[in-house]
């Protein structure tokens, strides 16, 4: 793409309606702009204005996807290698010299729909809209200048990007082979397999929680929920638990969790089951501290009220589990159980269950996943660790 072109279209809102991106959102969806600009225009960078012509912002435009304009910038700018790079370099030197986590984080960091996640000297990319995946070229040069990373693999398979018209992919930007490695990961050994597993290989927004809980585990019986690589198992069985379990549905998270405990020398159980079942087969009472950590229940807003349903189940079993003075850590990932819904989900099973409910901490997503305030979607992961009492 010519990196001195004056960018010429734009698009408008209709009349009559108050979007939420005059409040700060940074979309804008199909059905609020008074016409699709042309196919051309799709991956390239546009102007938007109000019903009025009022100026309000520069962003990537895609007619083929139900978001049509993603910000940029609230000022004039044009989609050229300056922005890419520059966004790319604020977004760097926000993160430091950690070894490991997010380094760009897509609206977050002005540069919508691309990921970039950091394990020591690999990095894994997403390229999730049309707009990013026009310039990686200029993206991939700018990471490499800046980071000199052993190797880039592109995990350019979300469902992301078929809403946005693209094809999905997983390859190493050299085109050679990147097989499964042990990474370190505060302080413990995972195997990573970066081309099949979970996200971008490893749940590292979840990374600074494993550490956190573990604070509670000495000497309690600890029971890993959803327990997929054992992030929470292991750290609470080196912070010195009497006995650890770790129970996933998924054989292929199990086998993976045993491997990761056998490399760190940590004696952790782990089972294969559905999660709901086994809590309702558990003893009251058996447990000191329980990690709830699901996967996503409302992967969209029409899978809400089952969602909830769910997370009151589990929680609801957790509690009975758990000795009184327990500790629960329960979590969701899902951006549309907000913090109101959540809590009040969890109040409810805490009521239901006959449990006085103590919170003992707030948790959220890892600063190197920033929340845009204007933006609810950017927060996606909440929990509480509670303690948990008879009433």
């Amino acid at each position: 793409m010519p990196t001195d072109d004056i960018i010429a279209a734009s698009i408008k809102l209709k009349p009559g309606n108050r979007p939420r991106v005059l409040r700060g959102h940074p979309w804008i969806f199909s059905g609020e702009i008074k016409a699709l600009l042309p196919p051309e225009c799709d991956g390239t960078a546009v102007f938007s204005r109000d019903s009025r012509g009022r100026f309000l912002g520069t962003g990537l435009y895609n007619g083929r996807s139900r978001i049509v304009w993603r910000r940029l910038s609230r000022g004039r700018i044009t989609w050229v290698e300056t922005f890419v790079r520059e966004a790319i370099g604020r977004a760097l030197k926000r993160r430091g010299n950690a070894p490991h986590g997010r380094l760009v984080w897509s609206e977050a960091d002005d540069l919508p729909g691309l990921v970039v996640d950091r394990y020591g000297d690999v990095l894994v990319v997403q390229f999730l809209t049309l707009g990013t995946d026009r310039v990686a070229d200029t993206i991939l040069d700018t990471l490499r200048e800046a980071l000199h990373p052993r190797e880039i693999l592109l995990r350019n398979d979300a469902p992301a990007r078929g809403l946005e018209g693209l094809d999905a992919e997983v390859r190493t930007v050299s085109g050679r082979s990147l097989p499964p490695e042990w990474v370190m990961i505060e302080g413990m050994q995972y195997r990573i397999d970066w081309t099949s597993g979970q996200k971008t290989g490893f749940y590292l927004d979840q990374r600074l929680e494993h550490v956190a809980v573990g604070a509670y585990a000495q000497g309690a019986r600890v029971l890993d929920a959803f327990c997929h690589q054992g992030g929470f198992a292991l750290h609470c069985a080196r912070a010195g638990a009497s006995d650890v379990l770790g129970v996933d549905i998924s054989e292929d998270a199990v086998a993976g969790a045993r491997g990761n405990a056998e490399r760190n020398g940590l004696e952790v159980e782990f089972e294969t089951a559905n999660v709901f079942d086994f809590l309702r087969q558990q003893e009251a009472g058996s447990r000191d501290l329980v990690v709830l950590d699901p996967p996503p229940f409302a992967k969209a807003r029409g899978e809400l009220k089952g969602a909830l349903r769910g997370y009151k189940e589990i929680n609801l079993r957790a509690m009975k589990v758990l000795a009184s003075g327990g500790v629960l850590a329960t979590y969701a990932c899902s951006a549309h159980v907000d913090w109101g819904l959540f809590t009040e989900v969890v109040t409810s099973a805490a009521a239901d269950a006959g449990r006085k409910a103590t919170v003992l901490r707030f948790c959220h997503q890892p600063p190197d996943h920033p929340v845009l305030l204007a933006m609810p979607e950017s927060e996606y992961l909440r929990g509480l660790v509670l303690r948990v009492d008879r009433a």
